[in-house]
C-alpha cells in the first residue's frame, strides 16, 4: 500500500487521503480547504490525482471539511460509489446541495456588488454538481464489511464525533489502515462514546486539540451567565453554529435551562438555518446513534422558532432584543450568521457567543483574538459587542482523551500518522503520544507519500 496526504496537514481543513493499494485508488475523505486564503486557493487547484482514476471514495462523516469537495470530484470526472455510514448520507442530501447553494449566491453577490477579481466570479461548483455526487453515495451499516477489491476490505465503526461519523479500518491481506476521522468525546452530552479499535498497522489520527484541554466548567452554567448577563442589557446573543452537531447540543442545552428555571421562558429562541433544522430533523430519525431519548428530542426541537424563510431572516436584523439567534457557519465563514454579524456585531449590548475551534483565517477566529472590525462583502464592520466562548462545547476530544482511546490498542501501530491539526497542536500531539505511550509517530507534510509495508 501507498498513502498520500492531500489535505489536512499543517490545518483542521481539507481531509483527503489517497491510498493506492495495486491497481486501486481510495480517496478517505473528500473535503474541503477552509479558512485561511491560501488554503481556501487549494480548493481551485487541479487536484494531485487524476478524479478518473480514484476508483471508489469513503467518508468518515459528513461536515463539509471531509465531504465538501466531492461534488467537484465528480464534476472532474470521478464516477465510483461513495461509501459511508446511513446517517452521513443523511447529512450529506443537506449539507452538499447547501455548501453549493452558498458558493452559487455568493458568486452572484460578488458579481452583483462588484467587489471579486474575477468577472464573473464563478462557484467553485453547483447545486447539479451536489445532485449528481448524491446519486453516487452508497450507505453501509456500522461493522458491516465491504469489498472495495478483491483483497481490500472496509468496515465503519462509530467515532462519537457528530451523527453517522465513524472510524474507517481498510485493510487486504497483510496491512490495515485505521483513519479516526474526527473522534468525539466519551462524555459527551449527546453522542455516544467512540467505540475502542483494538488493532491497526497503521493509524491516521486527528489532533485538532492536540496541545489543549478543554475545560472542566460546565458548559450549561457559563452558557446561562452569558445568556442572561445579556438579557439584563436587552441584548441579542448571536451563537455561529455548525449547523450538524453543534445546532442540535445547543438547542439541548437551552432547552434544559428554560426548563429548569435557569433562564427566562419568555426569551424568544431563534434558529435560524435552513440545514440546521433539516439535521435537527434527521437527529431525531437516528436515535440509535445517540444518547437522547424521544421527550428529550422534543424537547430540543419545540425550544426554537425554525427560521425557513429568507425573508424571516431579513425581518431579524431588525428585531430588538433580548433573543437569541443560532445560525450557521459556526466559524462565521459563510451563511446567515454573516448578514446577523453586519446587523449585530457593532452593538455593545449585544453577544456573539462561539461554541466551539475557530480555524486560523475565519472571521471566528478573529474576533475571539480580538479583531476590531471583520470584513463582511468587501465591507469593514466594527465589532463592539462582546465575543464570549465556550470552548469545552467541542465535539473533537482533546489530548487526553484521545491519549486514553489509544490506551487500548492491544499492539501499537507501526506507525502513526498525524492529521488534522494546526501546525502547533499536531506537534504537541506527537509529542504526547511518544512521551506517553512510546509509539513511533510522523507529522506529515502536504502531498507527503509513504509506502505502508
Amino acid at each position: 500500500m501507498e498513502l498520500t496526504f492531500l489535505g489536512a496537514t499543517g490545518t483542521v481543513t481539507g481531509s483527503k487521503y489517497l491510498l493506492k493499494s495495486g491497481e486501486k485508488h481510495i480517496l478517505v475523505d473528500c473535503g474541503l480547504f477552509q479558512g485561511l486564503k491560501h488554503l481556501r486557493l487549494k480548493n481551485w487547484e487541479k487536484l494531485p490525482v487524476n478524479p478518473r482514476r480514484i476508483d471508489a471514495v469513503v467518508l468518515t462523516h459528513a461536515h463539509i471539511d471531509h465531504s465538501g469537495y466531492l461534488p467537484l470530484l465528480v464534476k472532474n470526472g470521478f464516477t465510483g460509489r461513495v461509501y459511508c455510514t446511513e446517517a452521513t448520507r443523511d447529512l450529506c442530501e443537506i449539507l452538499l446541495p447547501d455548501s453549493a447553494h452558498l458558493q452559487e449566491e455568493e458568486a452572484e453577490y460578488a458579481n452583483r456588488r462588484g467587489f471579486s477579481k474575477h468577472h464573473p466570479a464563478l462557484p467553485l461548483y453547483t447545486q447539479e454538481d451536489a445532485k449528481n455526487a448524491l446519486s453516487q453515495i452508497v450507505a453501509v451499516d456500522y461493522g458491516q464489511d465491504v469489498l472495495l477489491a478483491e483483497d481490500l476490505t472496509l468496515r465503519f465503526s462509530p467515532n462519537g464525533h457528530i451523527l453517522g461519523s465513524a472510524f474507517v479500518r481498510i485493510h487486504d491481506q497483510h496491512t490495515s489502515v485505521l483513519f479516526s476521522g474526527d473522534i468525539g468525546r466519551s462524555q459527551d452530552v449527546l453522542m455516544k462514546p467512540p467505540a475502542q479499535i483494538k488493532q491497526a498497522d497503521y493509524l491516521l489520527l486527528e489532533s485538532t486539540y492536540g496541545n489543549r484541554l478543554h475545560e472542566t466548567d460546565d458548559p450549561q452554567a457559563k452558557l446561562a451567565a452569558i445568556i442572561n448577563k445579556t438579557v439584563k442589557r436587552r441584548g441579542i446573543v448571536l451563537i455561529p453554529v455548525f449547523a450538524v452537531g453543534r445546532a442540535q447540543e445547543l438547542l439541548y442545552y437551552i432547552h434544559l435551562l428554560k426548563s429548569s428555571g435557569a433562564i427566562s421562558q419568555d426569551i424568544p429562541v431563534y434558529l435560524n438555518s435552513p440545514m440546521a433544522v433539516d439535521a435537527t430533523e434527521i437527529f431525531m430519525r437516528h436515535q440509535g446513534e445517540h444518547r437522547l431519548s424521544s421527550e428529550q428530542c422534543h424537547g430540543l426541537s419545540r425550544v426554537a422558532h425554525m427560521v425557513n424563510s429568507v425573508e424571516e431572516s431579513k425581518a431579524l436584523n431588525e428585531m430588538a432584543g433580548p433573543m437569541i439567534i443560532l445560525s450557521a457557519s459556526g466559524m462565521a465563514s459563510g451563511g446567515r450568521v454573516v448578514h446577523h454579524l453586519k446587523a449585530f456585531a457593532p452593538n455593545p449590548n449585544n453577544t456573539v457567543l462561539f461554541a466551539g475551534f475557530q480555524a486560523a483565517g475565519t472571521r471566528g477566529a478573529a474576533m475571539i483574538d480580538g479583531a476590531e472590525s471583520i470584513k463582511i462583502h468587501g465591507e469593514y464592520i466594527p465589532v463592539r459587542a462582546e465575543v464570549q466562548l465556550i470552548s469545552n462545547l467541542s465535539a473533537h476530544a482533546d489530548y487526553a482523551e484521545i491519549l486514553a482511546w489509544l490506551s487500548g490498542f492491544e499492539t501499537p501501530p507501526k506507525r502513526t500518522f498525524i492529521v488534522h491539526g494546526e501546525p502547533v497542536a499536531a506537534d504537541a500531539m506527537r509529542h504526547h503520544i511518544e512521551e506517553k505511550l512510546n509509539w513511533q509517530v510522523d507529522v506529515p507534510d502536504y502531498l507527503e507519500t509513504v509506502r505502508l509495508v
